[in-house]
């Protein structure tokens, strides 16, 4: 692990049963997985945190089945778990504080939903200071137009400071 890695985290946003479930499905759900999974065995490879973040609310109530993390990813037992009950995953959580321990200045952003909880993350970590990385095909939705989503909110991220690369461009 080099210097640099040491003050890297890979943040996993809301990849929640329940959201998989909805009547619009996740678009590219498959390859989304497949992204995500590629990022946390890197991570873990390179002894940099992950940070699985779960949303509480009405339709995810917190402990159920519908809030746990999609079974398709394993957390393993040194990952960070954040519950959150707003869109930045820094509101009213000890993401920041766990963070700082570890003396990261630097997260990837993954997960779910491009145009909330993603967007709100990104920004709210560029508001804390951390340089941000959004893995531009490692977050999604299930609008109805969620590749124009995306493409929007990955092209409105970048002109905010925030890095936009492929799972392929991010290294860890």
């Amino acid at each position: 692990m080099t210097e640099d890695t040491k003050k890297t985290a890979l943040l996993v946003i809301d990849v929640q049963q329940g959201l998989f479930g909805k009547s619009t499905p996740i678009y590219q759900a498959e390859t989304l997985l497949k992204n995500i999974t590629m990022l946390v065995e890197r991570a873990h490879r390179a002894d940099v945190p992950v940070v699985y973040v779960q949303h509480a609310d009405k339709t995810l109530p917190e402990g159920s089945e519908v809030w746990q993390i999609h079974p398709q990813l394993q957390p393993q037992p040194q990952d960070l778990h954040i519950h959150k009950h707003h869109g930045n995953a820094f509101e009213d959580t000890p993401l920041g504080e766990e963070l700082q321990k570890r003396g990261v200045i630097r997260v990837v952003v993954t997960g779910l939903v491009t145009h909330g909880c993603v967007r709100a993350t990104s920004l709210g970590a560029k508001e804390a200071g951390y340089e941000v990385i959004l893995a531009g095909d490692a977050h999604s939705s299930y609008h109805k137009k969620a590749a124009e989503v995306i493409a929007e909110w990955n092209q409105k991220l970048a002109t905010q400071g925030i890095e936009v690369r492929t799972t392929e461009e991010i290294s860890f």
